[in-house]
């Protein structure tokens, strides 16, 4: 019989629907090796009413772009304020409302297990789960190394923790011990395949002798990438510099021509690419935002990092954690970045260190963790 598993995400920021990514390539690898079994994933941003999506998801993206502050108080009062609160109920109240859509779509699918990605959905589900309405099983997946109030949802059959600490957590505001499971965030199931390094990086004209520094997510907070990367590229020799541009057409241009004019053979920018995996297998470090998933990407590969720019709330905590553990440094500017960039590379002892605690904690394989998890509970029940 086959089993049907229903993941569902929300694209208020990537990492969500990239957790969900990773589930999905998870199962799917499984049937292609012949497992019994059917995945689905849904974005709930698709199955809501277009100004309920302007509120919920673009709006969030706007305030933690343009008032990042305001977003981490945001962050903190909520997190502060109890369930049974009236402006919770209310959100509950609007949420449920704006999701009638997206309960049509699970019933026609007619899932054996639910994994949430985001706490949105899972809410959704809780109400159903005490009406009666609906017996399957729901699992969430917190994907950060922070547990927000929101995420703390009764009924559920399962939780799983991206750290020891937030496991603990779950189970210090009563989620019951035996649901929670310490998985780790998932990540797509090319960041656990082992390189030839040298072989990879001839792929990207790359010289895998020297020491390569990764840079991603961005710039936020320590001005536009082609300026970052003419002030790490002048601190001195010896290095070559990866940028991952995204889909920020002006900005790739820039740094090619940055890299044609000034740092030629030192300097390699990429626009959107779906092979980070590939481009991290040839690097030393990575400098990058402190979001959920990036930093469980490379914590997978052993990667260390110079995180800059959090986001107040989640992205703080993600950096704390970090820095607690020895695989990540921060810098608060393009000053700090330079400077740690240096410090690093007269250091590699030191950044080796970082590398060694970084593997240390990474999870490569928690995508598959979670899934074994779902199925033996459905095997059982």
């Amino acid at each position: 019989m086959t089993r049907r598993i229903l993941l569902l995400s929300v694209s208020a920021g990537a990492g969500h629907v990239r957790a969900a990514e990773a589930l999905d390539a998870t199962v799917s690898a499984l049937a292609a090796q012949g497992a019994d079994i059917e995945v689905r994933h849904l974005d709930v941003m698709d199955y809501v009413p277009s100004s309920f999506r302007r509120v919920y998801a673009d709006f969030y993206l706007r305030l933690i772009t343009r008032h990042p502050q305001l977003w981490g108080m945001l962050y903190r009062i909520t997190d502060d304020t109890r369930p049974e609160a009236v402006t919770q109920r209310m959100r509950r109240t609007i949420e449920r409302l704006h999701t009638r859509r997206l309960r049509a779509a699970i019933a026609q699918f007619q899932p054996d297990a639910i994994v949430c990605t985001h706490f949105l959905p899972a809410e959704m589900l809780m109400r159903q789960i005490r009406k009666g309405r609906i017996s399957t099983p729901v699992w969430l997946q917190v994907t950060d190394f922070d547990l927000h109030r929101m995420w703390v949802i009764p009924e559920m059959t399962g939780y799983f923790a991206a750290s020891p600490e937030i496991a603990h957590r779950m189970r210090t505001v009563g989620l019951p011990a035996s649901r929670v499971h310490t998985t780790g965030i998932p990540v797509m199931p090319a960041f656990a395949e082992t390189h030839d390094r040298r072989a990879l990086a001839a792929t990207f004209g790359l010289d895998p002798a020297q020491p390569t520094y990764l840079v991603m997510g961005g710039g936020a907070g320590v001005g536009a990438l082609d300026v970052l990367a003419e002030k790490l590229l002048a601190t001195g020799e010896g290095f070559q510099l990866v940028v991952l541009a995204g889909r920020n057409a002006a900005a790739l241009e820039r740094l090619r021509a940055l890299a044609a004019t000034r740092f030629p053979g030192r300097l390699f920018p990429h626009g959107f690419t779906a092979h980070v995996d590939r481009l991290m297998a040839c690097c030393d470090l990575v400098i990058t935002k402190p979001g959920g998933l990036t930093t469980s990407e490379c914590l997978a590969m052993g990667l260390p990092m110079i995180v800059n720019a959090p986001i107040p709330g989640q992205e703080e905590r993600n950096a704390d954690y970090l820095l607690e553990q020895g695989a990540a440094w921060k810098a608060i500017d393009a000053v700090a970045l330079a400077w740690r960039v240096s410090e690093l590379r007269a250091q590699p002892a030191r950044l080796a260190a970082m590398a060694a605690n970084a593997r240390a904690i990474g999870r490569p394989h928690a995508a598959r963790d979670v899934i074994d998890t779902v199925l033996a509970h459905l095997d059982g029940a």
